[in-house]
């Protein structure tokens, strides 16, 4: 039951990402009704595929990553396609992750005073002889002439102060997913409760200023619902995350149904009430004012103190987007680590330590982050590779696990149609983003 209740935790804390608040933005243009409309639908979709894995997971080992589950069904072929898209897309997610994640650190850490110019640790190395200054650190040295000079050692740019940021957040909260899923799951846990106080907090403050009229807005255009439907398809994303929670549950069938069942509901049911927060507060003439002037999340945050008259909504928001964002990134990462594992246990014949496992997981994205943030541009497929591996994947594996093994213990509902239901479904959502590119849909904030 104690690891039923971690794998839940770890199942939303994946999915409720920092992208969660600027949610409304998306919406904007829709209204509450059909948010929630939209939102439970997708959901119902995608704890369905996550089930279907659970299903075909009782073929085959509970160590097995996605790219072992797709060579037994669909040969080498399958491994290589499913490995490949995993990695592109678990490594751009990563990045993308890993230098928010700096930034965030980086400003936290000056603004609390401790590496400011005006900061507790630098007044500590002051002691020493070494300045950080602007443009390098500095040290006294003595030259030939016997003349004190300060020589910099080191350049200090604002980008090189951002990169060693970012190398501190992907060593610390790295080190958790390298120790063990255990250890992931007992940070997870904590983090997830001080996220979810900071949510209460807000939704405190917003609820007495809530309206029932603005709840009530229609949209102002319905192709909007379509528009919006692939970013919110993408924010129920944690089945990249699947293998490692059926590793880590041994295979429990009946614990990892509740798992995904409760930790994908406790997610939807955190949008529905921050969709309840800002469509209550806001109405859609000043989300349109907003998606006009500062279409972010601050432009959001912005509006709802302004209109609640509360100052700690914006502090509140600053936790909650720091701390989801961990608790996405140790999902990710514990996804990302177990298939390199299977890759090289299971495919390359490999047997590599944590060490080693941890360095192909962590070093690419930190390294895309330095020096080739581009890659991060992948995520503008985010929905296609999502879409395969979250839908069009299982299905498949489903689909042919059936047919080899016709009496399996558990089966998820539904029969064949529902697996092409949601295959159907899958296809289209991945493909509504071409459309809006092509001008045939209207263009959403997201």
């Amino acid at each position: 039951m104690n690891k039923t209740l971690g794998t839940t935790l770890l199942v939303s804390g994946t999915m409720i990402g920092a992208g969660m608040l600027a949610m409304p933005l998306t919406s904007a243009g829709i209204g509450f009704t059909f948010t929630v409309v939209l939102l439970i639908s997708l959901w119902i979709l995608l704890t369905y595929s996550a089930l279907l894995f659970v299903e075909v997971y009782q073929t085959t080992e509970s160590d097995s990553g996605i790219g072992t589950l797709s060579a037994l069904y669909f040969g080498n072929a399958g491994r290589v396609v499913s490995t490949t898209v995993m990695f592109v897309f678990l490594y751009a997610l990563l990045a993308a992750y890993i230098s928010g994640g700096g930034e965030i650190l980086m400003k936290a850490t000056q603004s609390t005073g401790l590496f400011g110019q005006e900061g507790i640790f630098l007044h500590f190395i002051e002691n020493f002889g070494i300045q950080v200054q602007s443009g390098g650190v500095f040290v006294s040295a003595m030259d030939a002439a016997g003349l004190t000079n300060e020589v910099n050692i080191f350049n200090v740019s604002p980008e090189m102060t951002l990169k060693i940021f970012i190398g501190i957040f992907t060593v610390f909260f790295g080190s958790f997913v390298i120790i063990s899923t255990k250890v992931v799951d007992g940070f997870n846990r904590l983090l997830f409760f001080v996220m979810l106080v900071a949510l209460v907090v807000v939704m405190f403050v917003m609820f007495p200023k809530a309206s029932v009229q603005n709840l009530m807005a229609m949209p102002l255009d319905n192709a909007l619902i379509i528009s919006a439907a692939p970013i919110f398809f993408t924010s129920y994303g944690f089945h990249g995350s699947i293998p490692s929670l059926v590793k880590y549950m041994e295979g429990d069938v009946r614990g990892l149904r509740i798992a995904i069942v409760a930790g994908s509901a406790i997610t939807l049911v955190g949008y529905i009430l921050w969709q309840l927060s800002t469509h209550g507060v806001l109405s859609q003439s000043e989300f349109t004012q907003i998606l006009k002037e500062k279409p972010t999340l601050y432009g959001l945050i912005e509006a709802c103190r302004r209109i609640t008259g509360s100052e700690i909504i914006a502090s509140a928001v600053q936790l909650f987007s720091a701390l989801a964002l961990v608790t996405s990134f140790l999902g990710v990462a514990l996804g990302l680590f177990d298939c390199t594992e299977d890759m090289l246990r299971k495919g390359l014949h490999i047997n590599a330590g944590r060490l080693l496992l941890g360095a192909i997981t962590f070093l690419p994205p930190v390294l895309f982050a330095y020096f080739y943030p581009d890659f991060i541009a992948a995520l503008s497929y985010a929905g296609q590779m999502f879409a395969f591996f979250a839908v069009v994947l299982p299905v498949g594996l489903v689909w042919k696990a059936r047919r080899r093994y016709p009496n399996l213990p558990y089966r998820v509902a539904g029969g064949d149609i529902a697996l092409i239901i949601a295959l159907v479904i899958g296809i289209v959502v991945a493909c509504i983003p071409f459309f809006v590119k092509a001008g045939m849909l209207p263009p959403v904030v997201g």
